[in-house]
């Protein structure tokens, strides 16, 4: 549950560095479906058939994905930091790079 609502928030952000927020977005879903799976192998039996030391194994992936969740919150908030500098897009117009509601939706993502 929670894993889906951190989904939610990054994919309701505006992405106006894809290279930075789309590793975000790649952390968030693959941490989302790898739980369903683990979620999945217990409800239905499959590790009393599946000889793997469980405690390690859920132990690693938790490990491994507190390291790219952290990556991800990094570089989300490093987005959101960029809220006050200005996006040229010719030399007459100029706007910011997250409009209010976008920056506090980053904000929300972030924590």
């Amino acid at each position: 549950l929670f894993g889906t609502i951190v989904w939610i928030l990054v994919a309701s952000t505006h992405v106006p560095l894809p290279l930075l927020q789309g590793w975000v977005m790649f952390v968030a879903v693959t941490a989302w479906f790898l739980s369903i799976v683990f979620l999945c192998v217990f409800l239905f039996g499959y590790a009393n058939r599946i000889a793997v030391n469980w405690n390690q194994t859920d132990f690693l992936f938790h490990g491994v994905t507190f390291v790219f969740y952290f990556g991800a919150f990094l570089l989300q908030a490093a987005t959101t930091s960029l809220h006050h500098f200005p996006r040229k897009f010719n030399s007459t117009t100029q706007e910011r790079i997250l409009a209010d509601h976008e920056y506090n939706i980053s904000i929300a993502a972030s924590v």
